[in-house]
């Protein structure tokens, strides 16, 4: 009886043992959570958000009215996710490592999803770097990568800028954001009230560049423009408290698109007539649906974006990374690919970590239907 009792006690005590544990563990699974969701713009930073003739009522606003989720779609948006479909590849990604440059004075290497470097006029410019596993606050739940990063970001050549299009988590990762703060020296380029997120980060306020539409700064000789998109913003429960953006890169004779995330709309005419031509445009291609029309673009639509822009040679984004929407992972560059064939389209499709020349673009090869 007496050694009943101690055992009695001694599973009591290791059910204690495991049950502070597990508590430990889930508390420091989450020990980050708060932070991830960035902050608020504040003093000057919040000043200028107001003063923004793009923030109206207390948000950010497009200039067309864009619901995330038109009237009448919600039970469409649930049907197509219930739909089965092929959200990742049966066979692993092909990664490369970057060569040398064959001597251009454009070069870019797709990472994955929207992360790309751009090597213009011999300088080195980052679009949205995310080399998190999974594009969360959390780093136990989310969507995670379908492939990992090629390169680890500590290998990253020096950068001259890097720039940021909105704060989406697989656009703005704030693990991504602390190592670059620390191992690199290039300043940060992100829309208005995006600075807040990365001052909580600790990343000096002098290394950080916000910017209005149509605004623009000069780094390390570029120019910079911060352009408008159609889309939304926000990593919490508040939306639109942060504006997005699409940006010119320009030299002195060569020039880039970046659209970020967006909806097609009428304001990349504008921006071809206005900043163009281009001799690259880097476009949105994934995560689209019926559901939400406004806010991404479909393949068709990507084509019709970098004809409005007037860009030679188009590199899409945004697609075979994270599955985000209810297609499968390969139809945005099956439908693109497509498409640019039927337009005339110069299309690259470079494997994540390979190598792009823009004068003297690779034919593309449909690599990603040799993994299905």
């Amino acid at each position: 009886m007496t050694g009943g009792l101690r055992s009695g006690g001694l599973g009591r005590r290791l059910g204690f043992v495991a049950g502070a544990a597990a508590l430990a563990a889930a508390v420091w699974a989450v020990r980050d959570v708060p932070a991830a969701l960035g902050a608020r713009p504040s003093g000057e930073r919040a000043l200028r958000v107001r003063r923004s003739k793009q923030f109206r009522n207390g948000a950010f606003r497009n200039t067309s009215p864009s619901p995330v989720l038109p009237p009448g779609t919600r039970q469409q948006v649930v049907r197509e996710f219930l739909r089965r479909t092929q959200r990742k590849p049966r066979l692993p990604v092909p990664l490369m490592t970057p060569g040398p440059s064959r001597g251009g004075d454009l070069d870019a290497v797709w990472y994955g999803h929207s992360s790309a470097l751009i090597e213009i006029e011999g300088r080195r410019v980052l679009l949205d770097p995310v080399w998190s596993e999974r594009c969360s606050p959390a780093s136990f739940t989310g969507p995670r990568r379908l492939h990992p990063p090629p390169v680890p970001l500590y290998q990253l050549p020096e950068l001259d800028a890097i720039v940021i299009s909105h704060d989406h988590y697989d656009h703005l990762d704030m693990d991504t954001v602390r190592l670059l703060a620390r191992t690199q020296s290039a300043p940060f380029l992100v829309p208005l009230g995006v600075g807040a997120h990365l001052e909580r980060w600790r990343v000096p306020a002098s290394r950080i560049i916000e910017l209005d539409w149509n605004e623009e700064t000069t780094v390390s000789g570029l120019r910079f423009v911060a352009t408008p998109g159609r889309h939304f913003s926000g990593r919490g429960l508040r939306r639109d408290q942060t504006l997005w953006a699409s940006w010119v890169i320009a030299g002195e004779r060569r020039r880039v698109f970046y659209t970020g995330d967006s909806g097609y709309f009428d304001g990349y005419a504008a921006i071809g007539e206005t900043y163009g031509p281009f001799d690259l445009s880097v476009i949105q291609i994934g995560a689209y649906s019926k559901g939400w029309p406004d806010i991404h673009m479909t393949p068709e639509e990507a084509i019709l974006a970098h004809l409005d822009v007037r860009a030679g040679v188009l590199l899409p984004v945004h697609w075979g990374t994270f599955s985000l929407a209810p297609h499968a992972w390969n139809d945005p560059i099956d439908q693109l690919w497509r498409e640019a064939k039927a337009r005339d389209v110069r299309l690259v499709v470079p494997r994540p970590g390979e190598r792009v020349t823009v004068d003297d673009p690779p034919p593309v090869d449909g690599w990603w239907q040799t993994i299905l």
